[in-house]
């Protein structure tokens, strides 16, 4: 074993950014769940007292 050559190096550092995308992508998704969820919430709401 002669260490990490060039290409060992480049699969970690794409792996850990396609890993990074993933992690961001779904964090978004939930955050614009939780936003939906408020806004039905709220809308359900005022529709009631109406």
């Amino acid at each position: 074993m002669s260490g990490l050559n060039a290409g060992t190096v480049g699969a970690v550092i794409t792996v850990g950014i396609v890993l990074t995308a993933l992690l961001a992508a779904v964090a978004v998704t939930a955050v614009s769940v939780a936003v939906a969820a408020v806004v039905m919430r709220s809308l359900l709401a005022s529709q009631r007292r109406r």
